[in-house]
């Protein structure tokens, strides 16, 4: 008898941005109806200082706004990500971008409410003190700010859990190492609190993703904080070879090699997956099959 795992991270996987970019959306809905909800009480229902939808504009124009950086915020997270070794530095470039993050969310707010103001034929007044006003606007945004900072990687830790990540087979602390350091032969993953090993030869290919290189293996990716170039070298040549500036490809994976119109190159591999091959490297895949299909 099979039991069902709780949850299926190859599921997921392909429903993983819709459910990524439905997040945000529903956060930031959520926020503007709160925060609408609590100006409107305040400022309409209570003091009658301003018109029933103005509230809404001012809260709808900053939640749009946001939502729009969030994705530059996300790139932040992943180029800087806030590790137990780098947590200073990236604590210092984060709030170096919080500043532009500010600039950049309060004035095209002001761009959209202005507009909105038009349309109702009226003028929108951000206030009199622009410094003021500003520091007050900051105050908030590096909250927003860093709180996103908090949830993306949460949030990305949760997947590596998920997901397992990579790392190469350190040398011991006493004793000749098991296998070349130099050139493993093995990787050892960790997920779930459980270790186990994957020979090099089954790695079906590799690509750089920010500060990692995904290992693909068996319909999955395995991060190793790594950069292309650093393992490229430590991949045996004759069995990996450079395709595109973001991947390196297993030889004994690869079905077929389509050349395209632009003088680069349309690669599929086993499973069926294509990759790119840039016109730079499909030289070195002439060398090694020429043009023709690899299967053929």
């Amino acid at each position: 008898m099979t039991t069902t795992p709780a949850f299926d991270y190859t599921r997921f996987q392909r429903w993983r941005r819709p459910f990524e970019i439905g997040f945000w959306v529903v956060v930031l809905m959520a926020n503007t109806v709160f925060n609408g909800m609590v100006a409107w009480f305040d400022l309409v229902y209570r003091s009658h200082r301003v018109g029933s939808i103005e509230p809404w504009i001012w809260e709808a124009t900053s939640s749009v706004v946001i939502l729009a950086l969030v994705p530059c915020v996300v790139w932040a997270t992943r180029r800087w990500p806030i590790r137990f070794d780098t947590w200073t530095h990236s604590l210092k470039v984060h709030l170096a971008l919080s500043v532009p993050f500010c600039l950049i969310h309060v004035g095209l707010m002001i761009v959209l409410r202005t507009l909105a103001y038009d349309v109702m034929g009226e003028h929108y007044h951000f206030g009199n003190d622009w410094l003021q006003e500003l520091g007050y606007e900051y105050l908030k945004d590096i909250r927003t700010y860093f709180l996103f900072v908090v949830m993306i990687t949460g949030y990305s830790f949760v997947m590596r859990r998920l997901q397992g990540e990579a790392a190469l087979l350190a040398e011991p602390d006493e004793g000749p190492p098991v296998e070349p350091v130099e050139r493993p032969e093995r990787f050892l993953v960790r997920k779930l609190g459980k270790e186990f090993l994957v020979a090099a030869r089954e790695i079906e290919w590799l690509q750089a993703s920010g500060n990692y290189v995904n290992l693909h293996v068996r319909g999955r990716d395995y991060p190793l904080r790594a950069t292309m170039a650093g393992i490229e070298e430590r991949l045996d040549p004759a069995r990996f070879l450079r395709v595109h500036r973001s991947y390196l490809v297993n030889l004994d994976y690869l079905v077929e090699i389509e050349p395209l119109d632009t003088g680069d190159a349309r690669l599929t591999m086993r499973d069926g997956a294509t990759l790119p091959c840039s016109r730079r490297f499909r030289v070195q895949l002439r060398e090694r099959f020429g043009d023709a299909p690899v299967g053929a």
